[in-house]
């Protein structure tokens, strides 16, 4: 009995020990630390002057809060870029909306030469080679104005397919959206209007003035498409029905079209649709692209046409603008 207790007294005084070199180390102190021995001082403070805190065996590091650097967000630019990208590769990458794309407005032009042949022989038609030369600037004019109508669909495609709702949770400009929806639209159009033009000369006896007069038809086409466009748009975001949306569209395009001088020469319409002719917007645009591509003197119709396109795509865009942001 009296040698345990002599041997249980050594290891007290052994651990005692220990435990008071491990206290003047400023080491913790545990228990077996008398087994391995005392332990090196540690230091209070990082290489780079932040304090240390000692918890039994382990080491933390006061970690230094590090102030965020605000998010830069892209250009609008940038934006616009990308954007029109993704509509281009959606449309072009499809090969079935490529072709028939390509295909109806080919059947069009086609039927409407055939079934308004008879309309060459009016004394007002004197002055061209034959009715596709006549049909032809006007069949650009419509080309424009479905893409257009195409312009509204495309966003309201794209807000019940739940793609604006994921770019509204990113930094990203929603005009940008907008802008980059004509834009790949505009450059849709440009592609659609060059095939007909090409297949109209081949095929259908087309005889434009000049190269250069067929490019600047073309061109126009194309900006009447694109500030035709934004009216379009500027419905789809007023009215996200895809019925109502198609309704409106139709019951603007077709008027628009039929009472104007894209078919028949304004002085063979009866005298209230001659009137109602005059006052179409469209009446201008096609006026203008016959003189440019048919090499006609030009006149008031060029800039008027111009500028009435350009206050639809004023207009519309801020118009769009607004209800889209109101948009949830």
């Amino acid at each position: 009995m009296t040698q345990r207790s002599t041997g249980t007294h050594r290891a007290v005084s052994k651990n005692s020990t220990a435990k008071n070199a491990a206290a003047r180390n400023g080491a913790p102190v545990r228990n077996g630390a008398a087994r391995r021995g005392p332990r090196p001082a540690r230091p209070d403070r990082a290489a780079d002057g932040t304090p240390f805190y000692l918890r039994g065996e382990e080491v933390t590091q006061i970690i230094r809060p590090v102030r965020k650097r605000p998010w830069r967000t892209s250009s609008f630019g940038s934006q616009v870029w990308v954007l029109t990208a993704r509509s281009l590769r959606t449309v072009f990458g499809n090969f079935k909306l490529v072709f028939f794309g390509l295909l109806q407005p080919i059947v069009l032009l086609l039927l409407f030469s055939q079934v308004f042949k008879s309309i060459a022989s009016l004394p007002s038609m004197t002055g061209y080679h034959s009715y596709v030369d006549f049909l032809m600037p006007a069949t650009l004019v419509n080309i424009a104005m479905t893409t257009a109508m195409g312009s509204g669909a495309g966003v309201l495609t794209e807000i019940y397919t739940g793609f604006i709702g994921r770019l509204r949770a990113m930094p990203i400009n929603m005009f940008a959206v907008l802008v980059a929806r004509t834009l790949s639209d505009a450059v849709r159009l440009t592609a659609v209007l060059v095939v007909i033009v090409l297949s109209a000369v081949v095929f259908l006896d087309f005889r434009p003035s000049s190269v250069l007069g067929i490019v600047a038809a073309v061109a126009l086409s194309v900006v009447v498409g694109w500030g035709l466009g934004w009216l379009f748009v500027a419905i789809a975001t007023w009215q996200s029905n895809v019925e109502t949306m198609q309704a409106v569209s139709f019951i603007v395009m077709f008027p628009l079209m039929f009472v104007s001088s894209g078919y028949m020469p304004i002085d063979a319409l009866p005298t209230w649709l001659r009137m109602v002719a005059r006052a179409n917007p469209l009446t201008y645009a096609i006026d203008a692209e016959r003189e440019l591509a048919l090499g006609q003197p030009l006149d008031w119709a060029l800039p008027l046409a111009l500028g009435l396109v350009a206050a639809a795509a004023l207009v519309g865009s801020l118009f769009a603008a607004h209800n889209f942001r109101r948009a949830k």
